[in-house]
């Protein structure tokens, strides 16, 4: 590159006088200046013809098992906005074009890749091992759902992967509380132009308590703090990275927690995942940046870093868009995920009732997927005092519309919005643990301090309304409580009802622990909602208002606040 040029190429970026971090851009302008100015034949690892390289690293993440294009919901103009996104073949294009650009291409998944759709209940996650090699992935992080087919299975699942492994806090559970070793390699390091780039690989240590307990047994999680510290030293100072990347699946408000912790100090930049926000600008701690690319293969985080006389000497953040009206489907892995399709496609496609409104969960207090599963509960059990559907965050929206003018909900949506069948559960349990219950379930959504908040959305219900001020301090959020029109007695016995968790003792429903007299009915979610679709199509799932925050909107999309983000 001639010297004014690089001259002008640098102060475009920024990069005169500044060291690592500072040049931080994001959006077009970043990507188009370095197509400009480092053509791929130009980039070189040892300076043959350009001291300069570019170095590209992509991230999906909770991508659950959509193999195809979906419906994707954006926030534009105040309002939703949808259009087709994702599809594993798609995104394998994606993929191959970027190798062809940028030599130096590194792609990494940070979890839930085997869990959230038909396709993978089927095969127990083992459909999804041949489409994930074939698109050629770098480096792999298990997620909180990794375990949905229990400890064997993750083991078998994230063994077939191809490519390598990292997870510095899960352990082999010995017994009695013994820790083992590590299930995986903690770190992995990419050896590029000349320099070492650092992977830590860290998942959520709560799975225990977010997931059904069954799930993880034989797995000791711990806290990333326990050996980050440790871990970053061995990088920095013993292995010379240039650059130490954490990739993390502990949701949005834990990673930006992270980041603000003295053992942090020494971590570049946090890839993370589970909460399926869309960073689309890096959020910036006291020690380490932190971003989120999404989910459902929408959208796929690219890092780019410039290197210079071996370091690291710029950085460029982008979220990018997989659109299926601009990537053609790679041939190869649209045949894979046919294939893998065809012994189930007849159930796959089964139509089971029809929605009037679009469905989608994307809302932190209440949505349509969800209003649909209370109102099932509601109409199949009609003598219930309470009903109860989890917060989940997974499953893409769904609007298009067939031939009858409404839009069908097929076996697989079902499954899409409701993976695990959970076997329905009833109790009961009085106004004051009522109380406490919702209280404690609102701190997990809204806590000021972001280490305390879950990775979920607000529980819904039916039958019992709450007014709430989402920012108030724990123990006052709740300004009003009623159940069936009258206010909560604290003495008075109500009967609820929600799923069923795989290991669960059986005195807990939904997370409420102290449940009397609880029982399993004799039919499960998926039956429940199937009849009721049967009945009722098609339905016009419309929040209800049951939760109603006094200090947020009905709208909101996030439970993040208290620093530079919005999720668009």
């Amino acid at each position: 590159m001639p010297s004014e040029k690089r001259r002008s190429f640098l102060k475009k970026l920024g990069l005169v006088s500044l060291g690592v971090g500072s040049g931080w851009m994001n959006g077009l302008m970043a990507s188009d200046l370095i197509k400009e100015n480092f053509e791929p034949e130009s980039l070189s690892e040892s300076g043959s013809r350009s001291s300069r390289t570019i170095l590209n690293i992509l991230q999906t993440t909770d991508v659950h098992c959509q193999v195809f294009p979906h419906d994707e919901l954006f926030w534009e103009n105040n309002q939703a906005v949808f259009r087709q996104c994702g599809g594993y073949a798609h995104l394998a294009t994606f993929f191959k074009e970027e190798r062809k650009q940028y030599k130096n291409t590194f792609i990494i998944d940070t979890g839930d890749m085997f869990q959230g759709s038909e396709l993978s209940v089927k095969t127990k996650g083992k459909a999804l091992v041949p489409i994930l090699n074939a698109l050629g992935y770098d480096l792999y992080l298990p997620g909180n759902w990794e375990v949905v087919y229990y400890k064997a299975a993750m083991q078998d699942l994230m063994g077939s992967l191809n490519a390598p492994k990292v997870c510095a806090n899960m352990y082999h559970d010995l017994g009695n509380g013994k820790r083992g070793e590590l299930i995986f390699q903690p770190y992995y390091i990419w050896h590029v132009a000349g320099v070492k780039i650092g992977f830590l690989g860290y998942t959520d240590p709560l799975v225990p308590k977010r997931q059904s307990p069954n799930y993880s047994k034989g797995i000791i999680y711990t806290d990333p703090e326990e050996n980050l510290e440790h871990y970053v030293k061995v990088l920095r100072e013993q292995e010379k990275c240039a650059y130490v990347i954490i990739v993390a699946h502990l949701g949005l408000s834990q990673q930006i927690h992270l980041s603000n912790q003295p053992a942090c100090e020494g971590v570049d930049i946090i890839l993370g995942g589970d909460t399926h926000e869309r960073v689309r600008k890096p959020i910036v701690g006291k020690y380490s940046k932190v971003v989120e690319p999404g989910a459902f293969g929408s959208f796929v985080g690219r890092l780019q870093l410039v290197i210079e006389n071996g370091r690291v000497v710029d950085e460029i953040y982008k979220l990018e868009e997989v659109s299926p009206k601009k990537l053609k489907a790679d041939s190869v892995v649209q045949k894979i995920v046919e294939e893998s399709e065809k012994p189930f496609i007849d159930d796959l496609r089964t139509v089971i009732g029809y929605s009037t409104i679009p469905l989608y969960r994307y809302f932190v207090i209440e949505n349509t997927i969800d209003t649909l599963i209370i109102d099932a509960l509601r109409w199949k059990m009609p003598d219930i005092d309470i009903v109860l559907s989890n917060g989940f965050r997974f499953c893409p929206p769904r609007v298009q519309r067939d031939k009858t003018g409404y839009i069908p909900i097929t076996s697989s949506y079902l499954y899409d919005m409701l993976p695990v069948d959970s076997t329905v559960r009833m109790g009961y349990v009085t106004g004051k643990q009522i109380q406490q219950w919702i209280e404690r379930e609102l701190h997990n959504v809204f806590a000021e301090k972001a280490k305390e908040r879950f990775g979920g959305w607000v529980v819904k219900f039916d039958g019992m309304k709450v007014k709430f001020k989402a920012y108030a301090p724990f123990g006052s959020r709740v300004q009003e409580l009623t159940v069936g029109g009258q206010p909560i007695d604290p003495d008075k016995t109500y009967s609820i009802a929600a799923c069923e968790r795989d290991g669960d003792p059986a005195d807990v429903l939904c997370r409420f622990t102290g449940v009397k007299n609880a029982r399993n009915m004799d039919f499960s979610l998926h039956k429940m909602i199937k009849e009721y679709l049967k009945v009722n199509s098609p339905v016009t799932p419309t929040p209800k208002g049951n939760a109603l925050a006094l200090d947020a909107p009905s709208n909101l999309l996030t439970q993040v606040y208290g620093v530079d983000y919005q999720f668009t």
